[in-house]
């Protein structure tokens, strides 16, 4: 199969490497609306084939399947164009800029049976699924938060705020490894130099007393990508800063042993080993590129689905909503 790429800015030629040395992929045809970036993708990957227009790599019989990686408010346009034109479908995040266009787009997939995914890269990170591993198997015990906070300074956007563009990251790897549905979400943020929130706090809760936390900031001296989830038995830190170490699982916790009321509590605290597992280091976004490609050839539902996509809009949206009414709790229907 030959795969379109369309956009080449900050994203595309990652996308362009990885598929081109992906098996299965015959080839890659990107397509940009500036003549100036075709040409500088032609010079970095000299056997990529270009296109003069979006029409044009549409139809295309050889090419299978188009990447989109432009900005939020053309996903679903250029998306829509592409499902309906029949070809496989892989968006970068978030996947549309409303839950109502996410909804459009899966509807299309599968009315044309063709494979939609959302490129949340950080899933495809050993570290997250050692971490989703560790979940799944109970050796955390009950998840009581999720902690994450990612900032750094820059890149301001011109056509987004930071929770639109930092917070996809986290929320999807909050949707992967918990795997609930969320009940509301609330939100306060800051405007500082434009009209869009450099800074924000969300928060969103769940029916069982988990509670999710996030720290989005463009305003930071320091970049920071570090998760905390606490579990009843063990505790893991995910900081993707480390050079090594990506993970690290601490036996530390709190045990009730009496409870004679609710004046009346004896808490003990555990403090036990703290060790780092072995991940997998291959690169995530040539996994994620991986089970693109094999997703079209199985048939099979890839883990970033469109309805993982959707998952992560509907977050977003309440988290607009309640940055507009300053901190009111969202509620979240699926």
């Amino acid at each position: 199969m030959k795969i379109g790429v369309v956009g080449f800015g900050y994203w595309g030629p990652n996308l362009v490497r990885n598929f081109q040395g992906t098996s299965s992929v015959e080839g890659v045809v990107c397509y940009d609306s500036s003549e100036k970036r075709l040409a500088l993708a032609k010079q970095k990957f000299p056997s990529l084939e270009t296109a003069k227009t979006y029409d044009e790599l549409l139809n295309r019989k050889d090419v299978t399947a188009i990447a989109i990686a432009t900005p939020v408010s053309t996903h679903h346009p250029l998306g829509l164009k592409a499902l309906q034109a029949g070809k496989h479908l892989l968006l970068e995040k978030p996947m549309a800029g409303s839950a109502e266009h996410c909804k459009e787009l899966i509807d299309m997939a599968e009315k044309n049976k063709l494979v939609l995914m959302v490129d949340h890269t950080f899933v495809y990170t050993g570290a997250v699924r050692k971490v989703k591993e560790l979940v799944d198997d109970g050796r955390l015990g009950e998840i009581m938060y999720f902690d994450s906070v990612r900032v750094n300074l820059g890149l301001f956007q011109h056509d987004t705020n930071v929770v639109w563009d930092l917070a996809p990251h986290d929320l999807s790897i909050m949707d992967y490894i918990i795997g609930q549905e969320p009940t509301g979400v609330s939100a306060v943020g800051t405007k500082h130099f434009s009209d869009k929130e450099d800074i924000a706090y969300i928060t969103v809760r769940y029916a069982n007393q988990l509670l999710a936390h996030f720290h989005v900031n463009w305003m930071s001296p320091v970049k920071v990508r570090k998760i905390l989830i606490g579990g009843s038995k063990l505790m893991v830190v995910y900081d993707d800063m480390e050079p090594s170490e990506k993970i690290r699982v601490y036996d530390k916790g709190v045990d009730i042993k009496e409870r004679e009321s609710i004046y009346k509590v004896l808490v003990q605290y555990r403090t036990g080993d703290m060790w780092a597992p072995r991940i997998d280091l291959n690169e995530a976004l040539s996994l994620m590129v991986g089970e693109f490609v094999d997703a079209i050839k199985t048939g099979r539902r890839p883990t970033t689905d469109g309805k993982s996509g959707l998952k992560v809009v509907r977050i977003l949206e309440a988290t607009q909503l309640s940055l507009a009414q300053n901190g009111a709790m969202i509620p979240l229907t699926s």
